[in-house]
């Protein structure tokens, strides 16, 4: 009687914390439910291809429709994707638009998704007449509040790609009365081929140009597309390959390159303007949101200037941004309010939570307006630098070079992120650093804090020993008192300079990154000269240069802001939350401890099998579909690459794998057991999905012996030893993880996700933030790892370490399998050739799904065969 009243008694307490953390979630969800929006979607006109064989050919664009909550007439937004992007992106903002009172009409651009047409590049012949037939458009829907016959009130916004052709739009079209464009550039000429020390072109952004090509290349219904253009307009795709054969833009080049930049159209921008630049950016520098701001404010236009977190390399939006464009538009579109002209920057991990200890972003506003990169005249610093001659040199076709930044991952090379309680962000120069190729200049010990907030400026001496020009690259460097250093959002200035004289020295005014950051009080500040940049074209020849600090004293001026804080990050929120997820995990706990009482019994026949996958679907509320029935096995002692592009569906399949989201159908098992969250059979498995997470203020150590008592299981099986060694950390493991440079960190989780040795390891990316070494030494341990019996899957962009790593490869692509086999198999190691589902049943199910088979011609290199199947299918 007694054990059953306390078994009653147990699910009574239990019943009532779940009863009240479901009321929490209730009151939540009350206060935070959507109004509901109608949407309707259509295809509507775009404008014909010119030239080609589509010439005349009429053009449809994709859009959908959002409409407000009410039965007047509305103001309308236009919203415009990124980059290789759909309509399907702008979902979340054209919602949040709509609930706000808007009519928001999001569309996919010329060239991408389903709509039809080349990709002209935000052409204003092309991608800005579309826009401009899409405001047309609107005004003849009655839900748009007009001014006059076809001119509705309307907004354009867009980020990127997107923020190009609202600015772009802006200056076409005097209907548009309010825009909102989120890093963007000025000048794609001066993006690709950044200079700083001239007019003329300057160094070739390889690496970023490279990336938008294939993002631009795209897949779709358009018959006509080519192999080596795919859907970018031939005049774009020369232009493209011209730039990348020579390293120098051709008149042609440029005037496509100028016809496609804001600075064509700033100076007729009349519509109140908001900018958001992000401060980790490679692509689109702060600078570039300047040029703008400065254009645009010239002709007498209301202009707003954010510097934010994130960016290119940064990635996600920053805090508060979404709120500053819907402000904006409520006080030019509907009149409420009154139109906020401060500056607003980001400083990121430069403040220290009093209720978490942790380092947090804080939001710094300079009523005065925006002051400029250079920051007159706001106060500014200036530091007498050592001064020292020293030679250099450049290896001949830059190998090896220095790595500051990669397309897309830039800052993750640098971030310890707020939450690592680093004075800021920056990257670990031993990441990129070459011995030999730079000079250092430094700064006394500083005896307080110093604030930058935009680009500093030095003026350097160059004496080419033999050549005519010269290519190099400047960073400004926070030097700690430990010895460590970081390069702020890991950016660098590339400079070039021709016309030289070999032997004779040259002075040059060299304005360095744009930034913002914080230097600790005790540190001193490096300015570093470099002569090697991964990210860029280099010299074919070898080079030596000798480099000093131009005058008798060295001097480096640092702008500074002044600014006042105006929000932090809190941790009230995430406490809050906290306590909603724990009681939810107490129910939750209590209706697995009953599922977990029913029989587990794995199928047959799968029990030997560490993975197998079937018919797996994962669609969202929104109707997107991540993961679009993909079936495949793992078997044991195989090192498993999955492998697609951005959106294939890859950390979706994952995430189900590792049971942290439900499949809508379809089925995942793990030795054949059912895989669902909170599952036993996971107890076998090892993983690490989407980032590492760690507590900063313990050491690495402390944080593996942490993870392992929260998984209640005992020590002595913990293998603690042989996951350090994996680190290869050394003595670092022993300190504080908010002293780890991203490398570290990742390293770290790796060694988490090994730790009792699991038959099952699953990794998310994992050689992020690792330099080449250390990816070497990671492959030989998951090889030698899988060697034991055990199993591993991978997922990675890096196809070239992925066929050096792995026995096998899964290749998804728009939720789909397209390929499945071994390494050899794929790249045609045998001189054979896979047919796209290789087993007889996975074909079999893919017939039925109505998903046909091809053969693949045999490659040399894995990334042929990717691109061949991922880069040429239909939208």
């Amino acid at each position: 009687m007694l054990p059953a009243l306390r078994r009653h008694r147990g699910w009574s307490i239990a019943g009532a914390v779940l009863i009240v953390a479901l009321l929490v979630a209730g009151i939540v969800s009350a206060v935070t439910a959507p109004a509901a929006i109608r949407t309707r979607s259509a295809m509507l006109p775009g404008t014909p291809e010119a030239t080609g064989v589509a010439a005349g050919l009429p053009v449809k664009l994709d859009t959908t429709l959002y409409f407000p909550d009410s039965s007047s007439p509305a103001p309308a937004v236009l919203l415009a994707h990124g980059l290789g992007g759909t309509k399907r992106d702008l979902n979340s903002q054209a919602e949040a638009l709509a609930k706000d009172g808007y009519v928001v009409l999001a569309y996919t651009a010329r060239g991408f998704g389903a709509s039809g047409g080349l990709v002209h590049l935000d052409a204003p012949a092309y991608e800005v007449a579309d826009a401009k037939l899409l405001v047309s458009y609107l005004a003849t829907l009655p839900q748009v509040r007009t001014t006059a016959p076809g001119d509705p009130v309307v907004g354009v916004a867009g980020a990127s790609y997107g923020g190009g052709l609202a600015l772009m739009l802006a200056g076409s079209d005097p209907r548009i009365d309010a825009v909102a464009a989120d890093i963007t550039w000025n000048s794609l000429q001066n993006s690709l081929f950044p200079n700083g020390a001239g007019t003329q072109p300057g160094v070739f952004k390889k690496l970023w140009t490279g990336y938008l090509f294939q993002s631009a290349r795209g897949t779709g219904p358009l018959a006509e597309r080519s192999a080596a253009c795919g859907r970018v307009a031939a005049e774009v795709c020369a232009a493209f390959q011209q730039a990348g054969q020579s390293g120098v833009p051709s008149a042609a080049t440029s005037a496509l390159l100028n016809a496609s930049s804001p600075a064509s159209v700033d100076a007729r921008i009349t519509a109140p303007t908001l900018l958001s630049q992000g401060e980790q950016d490679s692509l689109f520098p702060l600078t570039e949101a300047d040029a703008n701001a400065r254009a645009i404010a010239a002709n007498g236009t209301t202009v707003r200037v954010i510097w934010r977190a994130g960016g290119h390399d940064g990635g996600g939006a920053g805090e508060g941004s979404a709120a500053a464009v819907q402000d904006w538009f409520d006080a030019h579109l509907k009149g409420v309010g009154t139109a906020d002209t401060s500056f607003e920057l980001a400083e990121q991990g430069s403040a220290l939570s009093s209720s978490s200890g942790r380092r947090i972003n804080q939001t710094l506003r300079a009523e005065a307006g925006y002051p400029g990169v250079h920051a007159p005249p706001a106060p500014t610093s200036t530091f007498t630098l050592s001064n020292k001659t020293q030679t250099i040199s450049a290896p001949a076709g830059g190998n090896p070079a220095a790595v500051s930044s990669l397309p897309g991952l830039g800052s993750l090379l640098e971030q310890a992120s707020a939450l690592s309680g680093a004075a800021g962000v920056g990257t670990d120069l031993g990441l990129g650093a070459v011995a030999g190729q730079n000079a250092v200049f430094e700064s006394a010990v500083l005896k307080q804090r110093q604030r930058i907030a935009g680009a500093s400026r030095v003026r350097l001496k160059v004496t080419p020993l033999g050549s005519t020009d010269a290519t190099l690259f400047v960073s400004l460097v926070d030097l700690s008192a430990d010895g460590s250093t970081r390069t702020p959002a890991a950016l660098t200035q590339p400079v070039h300079l021709t016309g030289l004289t070999p032997g004779v020295a040259t002075s040059v005014d060299v304005q360095l990154p744009a930034i913002v950051t914080d230097i600790a009080s005790g540190h001193r500040m490096q300015v570093l000269v470099a002569t090697t940049d991964l990210a860029y074209q280099l010299p074919t020849d070898p080079r030596e240069y000798r480099i000093e600090l131009a005058g008798d004293s060295g001097q480096l001026t640092v702008p500074g802001i002044d600014a006042e804080v105006v929000r932090s990050g809190s941790a009230l929120p995430w406490l809050i939350v906290g306590i909603v997820a724990m009681l939810l995990s107490i129910g939750w706990a209590v209706v697995r401890g009953v599922r977990r009482r029913r029989a587990d019994t794995p199928v047959p026949g799968l029990q030997g099998t560490p993975i197998s996958v079937r018919n797996l679907v994962k669609e969202y509320s929104d109707g997107y579909r991540a993961v679009d029935g993909p079936s495949f096995t793992v078997e044991r002692g195989q090192v498993v690459g999955l492998l697609g592009p951005n959106g294939a569906g890859k950390t979706t399949t994952l995430r189900v794998l590792v049971g942290l989201i439900r499949p809508t159908s379809g089925e995942v098992h793990v030795f054949g057991h059912l895989v669902t969250p909170g599952a036993p059979v996971l107890s076998r498995l090892g993983a690490f999905i989407e980032g590492p997470g760690f507590l900063p203020h313990l050491s690495g150590r402390e944080n593996l012996h942490l993870f392992w008592a929260a998984s209640g299981r005992d020590e002595k099986y913990a293998q603690f030893e042989t996951a350090l060694e994996i680190a290869g950390l050394g003595s670092s493991v022993d300190r504080k993880v908010k002293t780890y440079s991203q490398g570290m960190r990742q390293r770290l989780a790796i060694a988490q996700a090994m730790l009792g040795l699991p038959e099952l390891l699953v990794l998310d990316e994992p050689t992020n933030g690792l330099d080449p070494p250390q990816i070497a030494e990671m492959r030989e341990v998951l090889r030698s790892y899988a060697e034991t019996g055990r199993t591993v899957v991978v997922s990675s962009h890096l196809l070239a370490e992925v066929e050096q790593t792995c026995t096998h490869v899964v290749v998804m692509h728009k939720g789909q399998l397209v390929a499945a086999g071994s390494v050899a198999d794929i790249a045609g190691a045998g001189g054979t050739q896979l047919a796209v589902a290789d087993p007889s049943e996975a074909e079999r199910v893919l017939a039925a799904a109505g998903i046909a088979t091809r053969q693949v011609p045999v490659r040399r290199a894995l990334e042929d065969v990717f691109l061949d199947l991922v880069g040429g299918d239909d939208a």
